[in-house]
């Protein structure tokens, strides 16, 4: 769960509100790939407590919905591109924002299913019914 939280974190600061800042600040900017498995090794968020990366992550979230809230239709259309997959427009990373954290947010529920299974004895046979 620590690992998943800090990548939301590093996500939401790096891929995502700094990415969309920059594209609206800076004309067409070069964003270069992060090396994700460094970072997560750097932040050493498994010796952290889950809720104090939770805390991290809404104040940033906080941050970016702010952001978001202020875009205009003009910046919207406005590109960065990407050194992995090309250009990217303002208003498909938001896109991508919204599939990001559901696809960890379905990684997250996933784990704490995976950690009860298997103290739920005789519950187990409910599950398929």
């Amino acid at each position: 769960m620590n690992e998943v939280l800090g990548h939301l974190i590093e996500s939401e600061k790096r891929g995502f509100f700094g990415r969309i800042t920059r594209t609206i600040e800076q004309d067409r900017p070069i964003e270069e790939p992060w090396d994700q498995i460094a970072v997560a090794r750097e932040r050493r968020d498994c010796e952290r407590m889950v809720m104090s990366l939770f805390m991290e992550w809404m104040g940033l979230r906080r941050r970016s919905l702010e952001l978001v809230r202020s875009l205009t239709p003009g910046q919207l259309e406005r590109a960065c591109v990407h050194g992995k997959v090309g250009e990217l427009r303002v208003k498909g990373l938001l896109h991508e924002w919204v599939h990001h954290d559901r696809n960890h947010t379905r990684q997250l529920l996933a784990n704490v299913q995976a950690r009860v299974w298997p103290h739920m004895a005789n519950s187990q046979k409910f599950v398929g019914e």
